[in-house]
């Protein structure tokens, strides 16, 4: 039956013959208003830097577009005023909106509570019976695509006149109120965008406007693909039956089964009415393309959705990005004895995932434009809640604890059982000098450029700050949006920043869009981020720890020494892990290693500084530092007297930064240790055990480092880039710094100088900077000799600044660091010339070698002197440079003045490196002049 549209006739010039099928349901019996409303009108709302731009804004009719009338019809309409259209301006319809739009549904809506009187506002209302439905015309025909572009211009012409004239690729159609469904949902469309690939995401059942049914109508008969997302009640949602109908028969059809089986729910709906088994027959016949998605491989799902999607729409340019494995993302392996803490994972997956009812996703902070496309994500808002609201309100949350109790194990376990459930899973130290660059670092991973630019590719040069401040944004605009990410900060040391002070929200928005964020802290509160804190594991899961991996049966008076073990160590579950791989590697009694601990006294260990709560950790707990001497004296008898390595590891890795260490790194430390075997042999005789590790040859450097996994002091990490790497345990660290306050440090200084390369160590890089220069108020832990110096310097520091300046936008903590390095080598300077005004008071103190300074204890002669001067001048033309950058002209010219003086004395006015300086010189008052 042909009938006109019941709403604003259309202008003649709009009018297109074409043989469509329109059905109007209850005609008759209903009349509907379209009231002046902003929602009414998308592409006033539709944010002007949309990615990507709807197939409403296409030149195809929409199937909502009028049949020929009769001479009849017609005769009545000219008797009737013109209906304005919705919006219109360069010559096409402005009223379609972009694809990041999608219509709202009901602003308010009656809430489930009979008592709440708060009506909903509906911009479409029946005024009619009001047990008839709204008049709804189904989009379920062919419609041929003709010509939506009122102008008769070419559709080159129209094209060129607006360049946002294009089509939307997918229709994404769902039906659900579970937030992980829709959680999913966006993290479809996010990544379907990011394949370069519009799309279009709505849950049409929850429309109450006429219009919206028209935008969305429009949309799904231009796309190219549709993608419907099948739950257990879609089935019963006549709108997503007629989405799967209507792609299947143009055969562009791609169901994804969410939180279901699609053999299960096919079996179950199969005896239905006659339209549900007829769209059953279309399902099964789609059994190529069909996709299932559960709580287990949510990542893998859209990743297969998106490559399938890709190479349908020919998508060639499009590079395909290799899916990276959880296990490489994850720096340790899953721990395959974890054990309790099932009530704490159920809160952390409840707090993160299990929103629904329970809280009120406004003060999440999703309702931003980052969101769009989601047709029920205002409703949602909107809704009452029915439930007590979560005590997590956000998207972070810290576990809080003493160090040792199991903080990281958590954070590991929960990374390892839902990493499918985000799009890429960042592990972050949160140790407060490197917080920072470990943010930075993952550009990388991300793919983002947060260098900083060379001043010739700017319209002008921004201050440092302004460049930091620009790298940061260009992390968090890609982490804190629809595509989820779940971030692991562990052990949080505080929550300033310890560069600048900066607050932690600097670095962590309140908005965390569809990432979740998980903070390990010792802190008892951060910032106002939710704590849930990490309490000890009950008698019965410690006991699975202290019995160690072999779970071997003991008597009544062992198991009471069990107990006693973890009443002792407070339940730590770091000190439970020791004693039970002590002994299931030892093969020792509860009762004899026991008597073995409590005969060590905690003497001869070092009067190095620490924190004042890492000093108070020891005090309170001196049983696990007992433990840890034992530890300390199992590496050395099984290494034995000849082979030493194991436990010069220990010593110098308790120097590395945070993060895991290359066994050949650590290996290399220890071989620069010199022979210390008074301190070896005194470690050696606090205890004589009967029983220990099966004879071994540990010739490798990997398995000397494996002994120290074994016996729970490091972990193994997981990323098989840089070979065999462990990390040390923050208290394995902290006690092979009580031991030993110099000898590790000089070594794990010297086997970084030796690596070099700043891309695979850079943490390292940092970490033998800290130990040689200090920074702030910290001193130096090592004073190298000045030939040491010089060599650190040129190899290690410079290009650590310059890297971390150029690469990651790290302005001013480059140009700290090339200061401190400037301020060492003029102090070896002074300390020369004091020794010439000393010990040289005649004009040949240049021809004979001057004795070394009295701190360093080497030799040093004139060379090492020149060396010197010329390395100063480097330093000051390269801190000039890098400050042209940022716009400090008067200081880099001041700098770059002395270096031309220093090199024209040294190497003459016409050496080479004299004029770089002075063509450094020059484009620093070229540029001054400029400004």
């Amino acid at each position: 039956m042909e009938e006109k549209e019941s709403n604003n006739p259309t202008p003649a010039s709009d009018i297109i013959s074409s043989a469509l099928t329109i059905k109007i349901a209850n005609l008759s019996t209903s009349k509907t208003t379209v009231e002046p409303s902003p929602y009414n009108s998308p592409s006033l709302i539709s944010p002007p830097s949309s990615a990507f731009v709807s197939a409403l804004q296409s030149p195809y009719i929409s199937p909502r577009a009028l049949t020929p009338k009769s001479p009849q019809e017609e005769g009545n309409d000219d008797e009737e005023e013109e209906a304005p259209p919705l919006a219109s301006s360069s010559g096409h319809s402005d009223s379609l909106p972009s694809s990041s739009y999608t219509p709202p549904s009901d602003q308010y809506e009656f809430s489930d509570d009979p008592n709440d009187g708060k009506l909903k506002y509906l911009p479409y209302l029946p005024v009619a019976d009001p047990t008839a439905a709204p008049p709804r015309i189904s989009f379920s025909f062919p419609v041929p695509r003709v010509s939506f572009t009122k102008s008769p211009a070419p559709p080159a012409a129209a094209s060129s006149a607006n360049p946002k004239l294009r089509s939307c690729d997918v229709f994404v159609g769902f039906h659900g109120q579970s937030p992980n469904l829709i959680r999913f949902c966006k993290w479809l469309k996010s990544e379907l965008e990011l394949q370069g690939i519009a799309c279009f995401v709505a849950d049409r059942a929850r429309y109450s406007d006429a219009q919206s049914h028209e935008i969305a109508d429009r949309v799904i008969c231009s796309v190219t693909f549709g993608i419907v997302v099948l739950t257990s009640s879609s089935f019963l949602n006549t709108m997503s039956m007629e989405e799967v109908r209507f792609f299947a028969q143009k055969k562009n059809l791609v169901p994804i089964f969410f939180d279901s089986v699609a053999s299960d729910v096919l079996t179950r709906h199969s005896s239905a009415d006659k339209d549900s088994k007829e769209t059953m027959e279309r399902l099964v016949k789609y059994n190529d393309l069909k996709l299932e998605a559960n709580e287990g491989n949510w990542r893998c799902c859209i990743a297969r959705a998106a490559s399938l999607l890709r190479s349908k729409l020919g998508r060639t340019s499009v590079a395909e990005k290799d899916a990276v494995e959880a296990c490489e993302e994850i720096p340790f392996a899953k721990n395959r004895h974890f054990v309790g803490r099932e009530s704490l994972m159920m809160e952390i997956e409840g707090a993160l995932f299990g929103y629904g009812d329970s809280l009120d996703h406004e003060s999440r902070g999703e309702a931003t434009g980052q969101s769009e496309g989601l047709a029920d994500e205002e409703s949602l808002f909107k809704r009452p809640s029915k439930c007590k609201k979560s005590r997590i309100s956000s998207g972070v949350i810290c576990l809080n604890g003493v160090p040792g109790i199991g903080k990281t194990e958590v954070a590991l376990e929960y990374a390892h059982r839902f990493s499918q459930r985000y799009k890429m899973v960042f592990w972050i130290g949160g140790e407060a000098r490197y917080f920072r660059q470990n943010i930075l670092n993952l550009s990388v991973s991300l793919g983002l450029d947060v260098s900083a630019d060379p001043e010739k590719d700017r319209g002008r040069i921004r201050s440092f700050d302004e460049q930091e401040m620009e790298a940061f944004k260009r992390v968090k605009r890609e982490l804190f949006r629809d595509m989820p990410y779940l971030i692991i900060i562990d052990n949080l040391e505080t929550d300033r920043e310890w560069w600048e002070g900066k607050d932690l929200h600097d670095l962590i928005p309140r908005n965390t869009g569809g990432t979740h964020v998980i903070i390990t802290t010792r802190l008892a509160k951060v910032m106002n981020f939710d704590i849930l804190p990490v309490l000890p594991l009950p008698a019965p899961e410690s006991m699975v720890l202290l019995r160690g991996r072999k779970m071997r049966e003991y008597s009544e008076k062992e198991l009471e020494l069990l107990h006693k073990f973890g009443e002792k160590l407070s339940r730590l579950s770091f000190g439970m892990t020791v004693i039970g791989s002590l002994i299931s590697e030892l093969g020792i009694s509860p009762s004899a290693l026991y008597e073995q601990v409590n005969g060590i006294a905690l003497e001869g260990l070092g009067d190095h500084q620490h924190s004042i709560n890492d000093e108070q950790f020891c005090k309170n707990n001196p049983f696990l530092m007992k433990v840890m001497v034992l530890c300390f004296n199992v590496v050395q008898q099984v290494s034995g007297r000849r082979n030493l390595i194991a436990p010069k590891m220990l010593i110098a890795g308790a120097w590395f930064a945070p993060a895991p260490v290359p066994a050949t790194l650590l290996a290399t430390a220890a071989k620069d240790m010199a022979e210390n075997r008074n301190q070896l042999e005194k470690w050696s005789k606090l205890l004589d055990l009967s029983c220990c590790l099966a004879p071994k040859a540990w010739k490798k450097d990997e398995d000397s480092a494996a002994l120290i996994v074994k016996l729970g002091l490091a972990r193994r990490s997981s990323r098989s880039s840089h070979g065999y790497s462990i990390q040390f345990h923050p208290i394995t660290q902290l006690f092979a710094r009580r031991k030993d306050s110099s000898l590790g440090a000089k070594a794990m200084i010297q086997a970084v100088r030796r690596a070099g390369s700043p891309v695979q160590n850079f943490d390292q890089l940092w970490a033998s900077a800290f130990l040689v220069f200090g920074f702030k108020s910290e001193p130096p832990m090592v004073q190298l000799k000045p030939i040491d110096a010089v060599m650190y310097i040129k190899r290690t520091a410079i290009p650590l600044a310059i890297r971390a300046f150029t690469a990651f936008s790290r302005c001013n903590s480059a140009l700290e660091l090339l200061k401190v390095c400037t301020n060492v080598l003029e102090e070896i300077e002074k300390s020369f010339m004091s020794q010439i005004q000393d010990k040289c008071h005649s004009s040949l103190c240049w021809k004979r070698p001057l004795q070394g300074m009295k701190d360093s204890g080497g030799r040093v002669d004139e060379y090492v002197w020149q060396d010197v001067t010329l390395l100063k001048a480097t330093l000051l033309e390269t801190r000039a440079k890098l400050l042209l950058r940022g716009g400090h002209f008067d200081s880099g010219e001041e700098l770059c003045r002395t270096c031309i003086s220093i090199r024209t004395v040294m190497l003459g006015h016409n050496h080479a490196q004299t004029l770089a300086a002075q063509e450094t010189l020059a484009k620093l008052v070229r540029m001054r002049s400029k400004i």
